[in-house]
């Protein structure tokens, strides 16, 4: 097999990145692997729950990239990692790991994953999902309160102190490493398949 081919999607938190990054996943089906950088967050299990609240998952701190990075460069190599999985309504590191092997595809996909220039080399293109803060506020509120088990109070102190300060100092300024920018987030179709279409032209 050739050298897995690496696509990023970066973008606020509540951009549409999963949606994009499920859609693609989809129509490559076995020929991908869908890898989010937030299953990277740092194990936290020697944390009280009162501390492990007060991290900053904004932060590039908060994120063990030294690994993903490593993890990568073994799947280039034809190598099988064993990738983390995160619990977020603990805010800590699940116990049961993902065997992943080299794909055609490696589709990565995180709010931080322009913002270090090692990861960055490693794909081969950049996507940028670029959706206005307001409407990224309320998705992200929705998840945050049906999917991770957080409370509305929770989730707006937790956007207001970390989200949008983060947002404004580490994500929007990645956005000019990306190759392509894509408006309105997973509902833009034609901005999707076209990229669907730009990413069968690496497989021929």
């Amino acid at each position: 097999m050739h050298k897995p081919y690496i696509i990023g999607i970066a973008g606020g938190s509540g951009s549409g990145k999963t949606t994009i990054a499920r859609k693609i996943a989809k129509h490559f089906a076995d020929k991908i692997q869908h890898i989010p950088h937030d299953r990277y967050y740092r194990d936290q299990a020697q944390l009280s729950m009162t501390d492990r609240e007060k991290t900053n998952y904004d932060h590039p701190a908060s994120l063990e990239t030294e690994r993903f990075i490593t993890d990568l460069q073994n799947i280039l190599k034809g190598e099988t990692v064993d990738v983390p999985e995160y619990d977020f309504v603990n805010h800590t590191r699940a116990a049961e790991v993902t065997a992943v092997s080299p794909t055609p595809l490696i589709l990565l996909e995180g709010i931080l994953l322009f913002e270090n220039q090692e990861l960055r080399d490693l794909m081969d293109l950049k996507i940028f999902v670029d959706v206005p803060s307001d409407i990224r506020f309320i998705r992200r509120l929705k998840r945050d309160m049906e999917e991770r088990g957080r409370t509305f109070d929770f989730a707006t102190s937790q956007y207001l102190q970390f989200t949008r300060p983060m947002h404004e100092a580490f994500i929007e300024p990645s956005k000019y490493h990306s190759d392509i920018i894509i408006p309105h987030g997973g509902y833009n179709e034609k901005a999707i398949n076209t990229l669907i279409d730009t990413i069968e032209k690496q497989l021929k």
